[in-house]
């Protein structure tokens, strides 16, 4: 399987493309796969799907364009390549291997064309990148803002990598083969004016000087007519160096004019850099050095010579270091910007080694010196700032014999000695803000380096600090630490239990390094050896600990970490053992907590801000999967997993009653539940839905704990509380959580809850096809509704059947069932089912071709439903009747009638956006003969609204 980007926007499997469907599910799908592996909020697939004000039902529409997303990769057997689309709160993931992703492919290939030093391999590993391309970035995508953004960052790439071919041919010899490469390109880019100077250096040195400049003089005209500029340093310095004949010019090194003795170097953006002798341009340095030399500071002046020795405290690096580009970035531009650099992230992420790295590479801009220490603040006792202080002091210069005695004076002196100087201060480890403070040099020329586990918000609210946060490496940096660590030959040999070790350690580096050891202390065991007993969860915190040292380990800098937390925090974190699902909201740590949203907030925002929990939406916490086992190491209450599972059962039916207010309850709760202490209310619908996509994957968590647990009667309620979202989204996987609900009900031997569970199941599997197994659940569940005396579930289990039965025709057997049900519902005065069982019954007389009684069938159901504006299921109920009705009327002649009901049914299902209703307007519309041409004016306006909105 594999996905493409550089092109028309598709996914393929076997032999051909998956049919995606219209330009909107392109879009979800292209803005998943250029952040795949990562969490994509909801909002953000809004945005890249609409500039303008998005419709009210942006999110239904998001959430169907990915449940069709899913039933297309999975009907492709996506599965089997590791491709899974999954819900993460508010947000998707599409986690695959990057390798599938054509963008991918090709990023590799350019970075490994340039690491190879021949130029003929250089050329080939371009050459295949660039056939990747089969047309414009995203074509297929809406015309949003951000996608154009994303289209425009592929196609730079893109030309950054035919200018990189062009250069190869150069070094190759092939002069005409670089200028036919660049002049495809600068056809189609005419105002790009490196690939102008480019071509004409090219053609120059392919012989065809009259050519080159002739380029330079159309780019020229171009330029003062398009954008009104000149030409540019490097346009201009391409002509003048083909006017003097240079025999040997490389396409962005120029001589500059004669005489200067200086050579003027452009990059691809056209920037001047000017170097006074023509010696060969040094080495590329790793990004963190290059940000280093970006961000040295200039002296604008003399400055004072300060006495004494320069200190050198640095420990040394850690080996192995990779990666962290982005992080080394962010610190070099705070320490720039004259700020304090935080760098913060959970236990084992390697802060300290990243603040090392970065350290070693820029300490040579401070002339004065550099100092260190470890504050440990997480082992051990802490260091006393009064302590480090005079181990500064010592290190700059001042003899022990004059040492001041108070630890006032220590402070003092040390502030005086850094005011003139241009030090770097790394403060590693620190668990307060007050251990930072007295340590910070006087002088605005130093800078310091902070790290800590903890978000220590003193010292950014006071001192102005800047965090930079460390997170877990993903999958692909995760496996080239392994392969540094144990060895790239033992990791190429076994890639995929590789990849596996990197999920097993959470891509946490200090769990990576303690695995690269375990393998190194067992030579004849293979790395799929060792992930087999890593996926033991029992063993697996004591497989990443080392036992030649004491604290060594991730369950050691977790017990680190957790000493000191306050009580309720500390409480919640042990409770976070039983946690079914992948995140909690404070809601769910309340019923942990059995205390109030308020406290259990405070408790929260403790444990995120020592980054054992993520909050990686508002008032929306993960955890990593180390963190969860250690959490079940921990003594959590008794009760904890009950008071969960609770308050879950409550919230979802106060979720029920808001989404569709007009239907009854489906079930009670528990004798014995226990209340939380606040019940969270919904305002709206949209609330209410919005709830149920937050928690789907908590929810089937949930289901499965309780069964686990033996809290049976809680593991049916809680599925069959999904009712309102299983409608409207059916095709998102919902039979395994209603199978472990069906095996509930067995056990608890209660009829009817057995009769829902089995009717809702019965349904979802005759809307996935599955025929033969919908029959099985639904032939029972009339009867298992009757027996327990409910003639809502016993109706709502008749349609059901009827439904499944009259996929092969409607029979006689399928009719009295409808009828049945009809009676049923009236009886019990159930509006909400008896519109079900009308809605089907017209669907079995127009069927039957019986429409005179179709049409007194709906004219009878469409005076159902309250005398205000249906909402909910009862509108889409009415909304498919309109729809019968029409169908109805036209059949029996009356073609201005129907139209006049049908124009009503697309209004209706415009406004709810309900697309298979809207279908459906549009084919009778079509169908009908007699539309005036005012009408069909009308039509094609609704239509192209409609369009528009969804």
């Amino acid at each position: 399987m594999e996905f493409r980007l550089l092109g028309g926007v598709c996914a393929v499997a076997g032999p051909g493309e998956l049919p995606l469907g219209p330009a909107k599910r392109r879009s979800v799908l292209a803005v998943l796969l250029l952040k795949a592996n990562a969490a994509v909020p909801i909002e953000q697939l809004i945005d890249a799907l609409w500039d303008e004000e998005p419709p009210a039902h942006a999110r239904t529409v998001i959430q169907g364009h990915v449940s069709r997303l899913r039933a297309l990769l999975a009907g492709a057997g996506a599965g089997d390549s590791g491709v899974r689309l999954v819900t993460q709160g508010p947000s998707y993931v599409f986690e695959m291997p990057k390798e599938l992703l054509d963008a991918h492919r090709f990023e590799e290939l350019a970075r490994l064309a340039k690491h190879r030093k021949r130029p003929a391999e250089a050329v080939a590993a371009l050459r295949e990148a660039l056939a990747l391309w089969r047309g414009p970035a995203l074509t297929g995508t809406v015309r949003s803002a951000s996608l154009l953004a994303a289209a425009h960052a592929l196609e730079e790439s893109r030309l950054l990598v035919v200018e990189d071919l062009a250069d190869a041919y150069g070094r190759l010899g092939d002069r005409a083969g670089a200028a036919a490469v660049l002049q495809a390109e600068a056809v189609a880019h005419p105002l790009r004016e490196s690939l102008a100077a480019s071509l004409m250096l090219a053609l120059y040195q392919a012989g065809r000087q009259s050519d080159a400049l002739d380029w330079y003089h159309r780019t020229r005209g171009l330029l003062a007519d398009e954008l009104g500029i000149d030409p540019g340093p490097a346009l201009r310095g391409a002509y003048e160096a083909i006017l003097r004949g240079e025999p040997s010019i490389q396409p962005s090194i120029q001589p500059s004019a004669p005489g200067t003795g200086t050579l003027v170097r452009t990059d691809r953006a056209g920037t001047v850099l000017v170097r006074a002798d023509p010696a060969p341009a040094p080495a590329p340095q790793a990004t963190a050095d290059r940000a280093a030399s970006e961000g040295a500071q200039v002296s604008t002046g003399p400055r004072p010579v300060t006495d004494g020795p320069v200190p050198r405290l640095l420990p040394r690096g850690v080996r192995g270091f990779l990666g962290r580009e982005t992080e080394l970035l962010e610190i070099d531009r705070s320490v720039r910007d004259g700020a304090i650099a935080l760098v913060i992230g959970p236990a084992g992420v390697g802060k300290t080694a990243l603040a090392l790295q970065w350290a070693h590479s820029g300490q040579a801009r401070y002339q004065d010196g550099t100092l260190f220490a470890d504050l440990r603040g997480f082992g051990g006792a802490q260091a006393e700032p009064v302590e480090i202080v005079r181990e500064f002091l010592l290190a700059l210069g001042v003899p022990a014999r004059r040492m001041p005695e108070s630890a006032a004076a220590a402070f003092a002196l040390y502030r005086t000695l850094t005011e003139e100087r241009e030090l770097l201060v790394v403060l590693d480890n620190a668990r307060q803000a007050d251990q930072v403070r007295s340590l910070l040099p006087a002088g605005p020329g130093s800078a310091v380096l902070v790290t800590s586990r903890l978000r220590l918000g003193g010292l950014i609210v006071e001192e102005l600090a800047r965090p930079v946060q460390v997170d877990v490496l993903g999958p692909e940096p995760a496996t080239a630490l392994l392969a540094v660590a144990v060895g790239g030959g033992r990791v190429a040999a076994e890639p995929a239990a590789a990849a596996e070790l990197a999920r097993l350690c959470d891509g946490l580096p200090l769990a990576l390094r303690i695995t690269a050891a375990q393998l190194a202390a067992r030579p004849r065991w293979r790395l799929a050896d060792l992930a087999a007993e890593l996926a033991d969860e029992q063993r697996r915190l004591a497989l990443l600990s080392l036992d030649d040292f004491e604290d060594a380990g991730v369950a050691a800098a977790l017990r680190l970490t957790v000493q000191g937390l306050p009580p309720d925090a500390l409480r919640l974190f042990a409770q976070l053992g039983v946690l079914p699902g992948p995140d909690l909201d404070r809601g769910a740590a309340a019923a942990l907590l059995d205390r109030s949203p308020a406290v259990a907030a405070e408790a929260l925002d403790r444990l995120a801000g020592a980054h054992l929990i993520t909050e990686y939406a508002p008032g929306r916490y993960s955890l990593h999967d180390l963190v969860r086992l250690y959490a079940r190491g921990l003594r959590a209450d008794e009760g904890a997993l009950l008071r969960l599972l609770d308050s879950y059962t409550v919230t979802a039916l106060a979720a029920s009653a808001a989404a569709e207010p007009d239907d009854k309850p489906c079930c009670v709760l528990p004798a014995d539940c226990h209340a939380p202490t606040s019940v969270r209310n919904f305002d709206s619908r949209e609330a209410a839905f919005e709830w149920y996509a937050a928690q789907h994957d908590n929810l089937a968590a949930a289901v499965a704990a309780a069964r686990a647990a033996g809290h049976d009667d809680r593991a049916w309620r809680l599925a069959v509380l999904q009712w309102p979202h299983v409608v409207w989204h059916v095709r998102d996987g919902w039979v395994p959580m209603l199978e472990q609900a069906l095996e509930a009900t067995r056990r608890l031997d209660e009829p009817d809850a057995e009769s829902r569970v089995r009717a809702l199941l019965g349904w979802v599997l005759t809307r996935e096809g599955r025929l033969s197994e919908a029959l099985v659940e639904l032939e029972l569940a009339p009867a298992l509704a009757a027996r327990a005396q409910d003639p809502s579930s016993e109706a709502t289990a008749l349609v059901n059947l009827a439904v499944a039965l009259d996929r092969n025709g409607v029979t006689d057997v399928s009719l009295r069932h409808v009828s049945r049900a009809v009676e049923l519902a009236r009886e019990a005065q159930d509006v909400f089912t008896e519109l079900l069982a009308l809605h089907h019954r017209t669907r079995q007389l127009l069927v039957r071709g019986d429409a005179a009684e179709a049409e007194r069938c709906t004219a009878y159901a469409l005076t159902l439903g309250g005398a205000g504006a249906p909402t909910g299921l009862i509108a889409l109920r009415h909304t498919l009747l309109r729809l019968g009705r029409g169908e109805a009327l036209s059949a029996l002649g009356e073609r201005e009638a129907a139209e006049a009901v049908v124009r009503r049914a697309l209004a209706d299902a415009v406004r709810q956006g309900f697309k298979e209703a809207v279908t459906s307007a549009r084919s009778q519309l079509g169908a009908l003969t007699a539309l005036t041409a005012d009408g069909g004016v009308e039509v094609r306006v609704e239509v192209a609204r409609q369009r528009s909105s969804a």
